[in-house]
C-alpha cells in the first residue's frame, strides 16, 4: 500500500504543479501516439489485416485499461511523491519488487526513447532521399548523427525545466492533432492523382476493405512475421499509460489527475489508431507497382511480393493518403519526439528516486539534487548516454521487441500491485478510486504475462531473470525500507498464522530454546547476549531490562531504540522489552507471565551471575528469580565468566519469599542418570537384568559416536569488542567444551553443551562429557549404555567420562574456603548462615564442595564450562545457595549453569 508517509521531497519541474489535462491527458497522448502512428500502423495492416488490427488493438486496449485501473487504484491510496512507477510498485509491494520493476522501467523508457528517435530520423531520411539529400548515406550513420543530436537537444529541454518542457509538449500535441486530420482529410478526399492509385492510395472502397481483411503475413526485413511478432512491433505503441504516474510527484492532484487523464487518453489513442488502421485498410492496396499505365487492382499487385509501394513495402503509406503529405512528417516527426521527450522526462527521476532510497549503491551517486527543485542532472546524463548506445543500432524493427517485453513485466507488477494489496485486505488499503476489481487486475496479470512468454519465450525468460537478479540483490541487501506494503501485510498475516500453528506443536522434535535474557541496558552484559546467540543460533532472544523507577514515555522509546540498534549493530537477532517502575522479582514475574506469543514464549531464562551476592542486601531477590523461573516451568541457566569477559558488573537489585515445587517425570535417560541434585553420595544400587535388558534393546545396532566433530560457524560477535569497551568475547574455537552431566533434567543439560559447541566458534571444538551414573558397579556397562543413549539421540562428542567419589568427604582446605566464604561479613545477618541451616543442608553442601574439587581436577584448563544448577529448594537460605555457586565455579573458566524444567527436549525418533 502507498504510505502517506513516503521518501523525502523529490523534484518538481521548476515548482510548477501541474493539472490533469497538462499533467497526464498530454503526456499520455503524447507517449501513445508515438513512432507507430505514422510510420508502421499502416505496415501493421498489410501483415495482419484489418480485422486482426482490430483484434491487436482490442487485446492491447484491454491490457493498458486494466492496467490503468489497478494503477489508478493505487494512486488514490494516499499521497503521492516522485518516482513513478517505482514509487507506485515499491510502496505497494516493498522495495525488492519496487526495485526491479524501476529499474527494469527505466532502461525499456530510455530504450523507448532511443526507438522513437530512430522513427524520427527514419522518416526524416524517406524525406530528404526524396529530395535527393543525404549527410552521409541517407540510412544507418544518417540516423546516428541525426538521433545522436536530437537526443541531445531533448536532454536540455528537460534539464532546462517545466516551462519549456511543456511549451514543446503544447506544441507538438498539436502538430500531431492537425495531422491526424490531415490524413482523415485526405483519405475521405480520395487519390489526387493517377501517381497516387499506382503506389497503392485508390480510395475507400469496400472491395479493398474486403481484400485487407484477412492476414497475409510474409518475410519482411529478414524476419518472417506472424501475429505475436506483429503484436511485438505495435505494442510498444500503447505504452504511455503510465506517462502521467511517471511525474506523480508534480501533479496537483495526482489521485484524481491519474485516473481521469489516463483514461481519456486511452479512450482517444485507441480510437484514433482503430480509424486510422480501418481507414489504412478500405483504402489502400497491399501491393502496388507504381506503375501509371495499368491501373487495374489486378495489375497493380501483379508485382507482389516484389513491389516498391503498397502496404506492405512503403512506411510512406499516410503520407500518400494525407490531404497534404509535409504535415504527416510534421505529425510523425511530432509523435516521436514528444514520446522521446516524455520517456527523457521520467527516466532520471526514477532514478533519483531509487538513489534516494539507497535500494542499489551504484545508483545512489544519481540521487543528488541540483538548483532550487532538485533537478537530477547526473539522471540526464546517465540517460542520454543509455539511450545513445541503443540508438546506434538504428533499427526501428529490432529495437521495438526488445522493449515490448520490459513494459509488459512492468505492467504485469501494476496488476499485481493492485490484486495484492486487495487480497490481503489490509487496513491501509482504502483507495479513493472504486472502479476496480482485484480479479480483474489478476486477469491483467495473468494476461500481459501470457503475451511476454506468447511474444517471445527467449526474450521473457530474460526479462524474468533480469528482474530475479534484481530482487535478490535488494532481497539480501535488504534495505531500510518500511513503508507498509501489502508484502509486509502479507508477512504478517502469515506469521499470525505460523504462530498459531506453532501454538499446536508440542512434538519433542520441534523444539527451541527461546531465551528471556536479563540483560539490562544495551551493551551492559555483552557476554551474556554473546552466549544466548550461541545457544539460539539463527532464530532470537528476549532481551530483557527491568527499572525500579518510572520512564515517560519518550524515554522509554528512545532506550528501546537504543537497544535495537546495539542489535543490529552487533549483528546480533533479537527483540527488546522493558519493565519500569516495578521491582526486579516483580518485573521478572510479569516477564515470565507475559512475554512471549503462544509457541514462541520463552522456555528459558538466562541471567548473569551475581558477582557481589555477599556484600549485597538483595541476593534473596536474585535466588527468588531463580525460584520463580522454575515455578513458571521454565529452565534457567546462570552465565559466570572471568573478569576480561565482563563489561560490567553485577545487576543491583533491591530487597524483598515464594514456594518452590516440582513435579518429576521419568524418562529413558532417568533410568541410566540421577534425577536431580538428590543424588545418592554411596553408589551401592546394581544394575538389575531388567535394567540391563532395556538399554540393550534400544541401543542395538547403533554406531558409537566418533571422537570429534566439526563445528558450525556462528554469527560474527567480534563487533562486541570494539562496542562494549574492555568486553572481550569468548573464543571457543580449537578450546574444550565441558559438559558436566550430573543429573537429568529433561536432557536440556546435555542439549545447550551440544548446541553452544556446534554453533559457538570459528574452529573445531572438542565436547567432553563429564557424567555420574546411578549404577557403578558395572562401570564398563554403564559407560556402554550411556555412549548408547547419546548415539541415539545423535549427540556427537570427543569423549565421554564415567566420574565417581562425589560422596567423598572434601579436602580441609576446599572445607575452609566455603567457610571463610559464608562468615566473611559476620555480624551482618544478611550474609551469615546460621548454625541449624549448616546442619541442615550439611550432606548438600558436602556434595558441592566435593563437586568443586572434582571440577578443578578436570575441567580447569578447559574453555567453557556448562553444569547442572543446584536447585534453590524453599528453605535453602540465599547465601547458602549463593555460596555452593561460588564454590562450583570460582577459579574456573566461564561456567554455564544449566536446569531445565524436566520437560524432555530429546528424542531418538525419527
Amino acid at each position: 500500500m502507498v504510505s502517506l508517509e513516503p521518501t523525502p521531497e523529490l523534484t518538481t519541474y521548476g515548482g510548477i504543479k501541474l493539472g490533469w489535462i497538462q499533467g497526464v491527458l498530454i503526456p499520455c497522448l503524447l507517449n501513445i501516439w508515438g513512432v507507430m502512428l505514422f510510420l508502421r500502423i499502416s505496415w501493421v495492416v498489410g501483415q495482419a489485416g484489418t480485422l486482426i488490427t482490430m483484434a491487436i488493438i482490442l487485446v492491447s486496449g484491454v491490457v493498458c485499461v486494466i492496467t490503468t485501473l489497478s494503477l489508478s487504484a493505487i494512486c488514490t491510496n494516499g499521497q503521492l511523491k516522485g518516482g513513478g512507477v517505482y514509487y507506485l510498485v515499491s510502496r505497494s509491494l516493498g522495495a525488492e519488487l519496487g526495485a526491479s520493476v524501476g529499474v527494469i522501467f527505466a532502461f525499456a523508457n530510455a530504450v523507448a526513447a532511443s526507438m522513437n528517435t530512430i522513427g524520427f530520423c527514419d522518416s526524416l531520411n524517406d524525406l530528404l532521399r526524396a529530395h535527393g539529400v543525404k549527410i552521409i548515406d541517407n540510412g544507418v550513420n544518417d540516423t546516428r548523427i541525426v538521433g545522436a543530436i536530437a537526443l541531445l537537444v531533448m536532454c536540455l529541454i528537460c534539464a532546462v525545466g517545466m516551462d519549456w518542457e511543456t511549451k514543446t509538449q503544447n506544441f507538438l500535441i498539436t502538430v500531431i492533432v492537425l495531422a491526424i486530420f490531415n490524413y482523415v482529410i485526405g483519405v475521405a478526399k480520395g487519390p489526387a492523382n493517377n501517381t497516387e492509385i499506382a503506389r497503392g492510395f485508390v480510395g475507400l472502397s469496400a472491395d479493398t476493405m474486403k481484400q485487407n481483411a484477412m492476414p497475409d503475413f510474409r518475410l519482411s526485413e529478414g524476419v518472417h512475421h506472424d501475429v505475436f511478432t506483429v503484436f511485438a512491433m505495435y505494442f510498444p505503441a500503447v505504452t504511455g499509460v503510465q506517462a502521467g504516474a511517471n511525474i506523480c510527484g508534480d501533479l496537483r492532484d495526482p489521485a484524481s489527475a491519474i485516473p481521469k487523464g489516463t483514461l481519456l487518453a486511452l479512450l482517444i489513442s485507441m480510437s484514433s489508431y482503430a480509424l486510422i488502421a480501418l481507414l489504412c485498410g478500405a483504402g489502400a492496396l497491399r501491393d502496388a507497382s507504381g506503375d501509371v499505365k495499368n491501373l487495374t487492382h489486378a495489375a497493380l499487385s501483379a508485382c507482389a511480393p516484389d513491389c516498391d509501394y503498397g502496404l506492405h513495402h512503403d512506411y510512406e503509406v499516410m503520407q500518400l493518403m494525407s490531404l497534404w503529405a509535409p504535415l504527416i512528417y510534421g505529425g510523425c516527426w511530432a509523435a516521436t519526439l514528444s514520446t522521446a521527450l516524455t520517456n527523457l522526462l521520467s527516466v532520471p527521476r526514477l532514478i533519483q528516486a531509487l538513489g534516494v532510497d539507497r535500494i542499489y549503491p551504484g545508483l545512489i551517486f544519481f540521487s543528488k539534487p541540483y538548483g532550487k527543485h532538485g533537478e537530477p542532472y547526473r539522471g540526464y546524463v546517465l540517460t542520454f548516454f543509455v539511450s545513445l548506445l541503443f540508438l546506434l543500432i538504428a533499427d526501428l524493427n529490432t529495437i521495438a521487441p526488445l522493449i515490448s517485453n520490459f513494459y509488459l513485466a512492468s505492467y504485469a507488477l501494476i496488476n499485481f500491485c493492485t490484486f495484492h494489496a486487495a487480497f490481503v485486505h489490509h487496513i491501509s488499503w482504502r483507495p479513493t478510486f472504486r472502479f476496480y476489481n482485484m480479479w480483474v487486475s489478476l486477469l491483467g496479470t495473468a494476461l500481459c504475462c501470457a503475451i511476454m512468454v506468447l511474444l517471445s519465450w527467449s526474450m521473457a525468460m530474460i526479462t524474468v531473470l533480469v528482474f530475479l537478479v534484481l530482487y535478490l540483490i535488494v532481497h539480501y541487501r535488504k534495505p531500510d525500507a518500511d513503508w507498509g506494503s501489502s508484502t509486509e501485510a502479507q508477512r504478517y498475516i502469515d506469521v499470525v498464522q505460523s504462530l498459531l500453528e506453532i501454538n499446536q506443536k508440542h512434538s519433542v522434535k520441534s523444539y527451541n530454546p527461546q531465551l528471556l535474557v536479563l540483560s539490562g541496558r544495551a551493551g551492559r552484559r555483552p557476554a551474556l547476549v554473546q552466549v544466548a546467540g550461541l545457544i539460539t543460533g539463527g532464530t532470537f532472544s528476549l532481551l530483557a531490562e527491568i527499572q525500579e523507577y518510572r520512564l515517560s514515555s519518550a524515554d522509554r522509546e528512545r532506550r528501546i531504540a537504543s537497544s535495537y540498534r546495539w542489535l543490529r549493530s552487533m549483528n546480533i537477532r533479537g527483540f527488546v522489552t522493558l519493565v519500569d517502575g516495578s521491582r526486579f522479582d516483580a518485573g521478572v514475574r510479569a516477564l515470565l507471565q507475559a512475554s512471549g506469543l503462544g509457541g514462541l514464549a520463552p522456555n528459558i531464562v538466562l541471567l548473569g551471575y551475581k558477582y557481589d551476592w555477599a556484600q549485597a542486601s538483595n541476593t534473596e531477590v536474585y535466588v527468588r528469580v531463580v525460584r520463580l523461573a522454575f515455578e513458571h516451568k521454565l529452565g534457567v541457566t546462570i552465565l559466570r565468566t572471568p573478569p576480561e569477559h565482563r563489561a560490567s558488573e553485577s545487576v543491583q537489585l533491591p530487597p524483598t519469599s515464594s514456594s518452590f515445587q516440582m513435579r518429576p517425570s521419568l524418562t529413558e535417560i532417568q533410568q541410566l542418570m540421577y534425577q536431580d541434585s538428590d543424588f545418592s553420595l554411596v553408589d551401592t544400587l546394581p544394575l538389575t537384568d531388567e535394567t540391563i535388558r532395556r538399554e540393550s534393546t534400544h541401543g542395538k545396532d547403533l554406531k558409537a559416536p566418533s571422537d570429534s566433530f566439526k563445528i558450525l560457524e556462528a554469527e560474527s560477535y567480534t563487533a562486541l569488542l570494539s562496542a562494549t569497551g574492555p568486553f572481550k568475547p569468548m573464543q571457543l574455537q580449537h578450546g574444550k567444551l565441558d559438559a558436566w552431566w550430573l543429573y537429568d533434567d529433561g536432557g536440556l543439560n546435555i542439549l545447550l553443551p551440544y548446541i553452544i559447541a556446534t554453533r559457538g566458534a570459528h574452529g573445531p571444538v572438542q565436547l567432553r562429557i563429564l557424567a555420574f551414573a546411578r549404577h557403578t558397579r558395572d562401570r564398563a556397562d554403564a559407560e556402554n549404555q550411556l555412549k548408547s543413549l547419546l548415539a541415539k539421540f545423535r549427540i556427537s562428542y570427543a569423549s565421554l567420562t564415567l566420574l565417581s567419589g562425589v560422596g567423598d568427604t572434601p579436602e580441609p582446605a576446599t572445607q575452609d574456603l566455603f567457610h571463610s566464604l559464608i562468615h566473611r561479613h559476620a555480624p551482618s545477618r544478611d550474609c551469615l548462615v546460621s548454625e541449624a541451616d549448616l546442619t541442615r543442608w550439611d550432606a548438600k553442601t558436602s556434595r558441592q564442595l566435593r563437586l568443586r574439587e572434582l571440577l578443578l581436577e578436570n575441567s580447569a584448563n578447559s574453555t567453557f564450562v556448562v553444569m547442572n544448577l543446584p536447585v534453590p529448594r524453599e528453605g535453602l537460605p540465599a547465601p547458602l545457595y549463593m555460596a555452593w555457586l561460588e564454590m562450583l565455579s570460582r577459579d574456573m573458566p566461564p561456567m554455564l549453569f544449566v536446569r531445565g524444567n524436566d520437560q524432555p527436549v530429546l528424542t531418538h525418533e525419527a
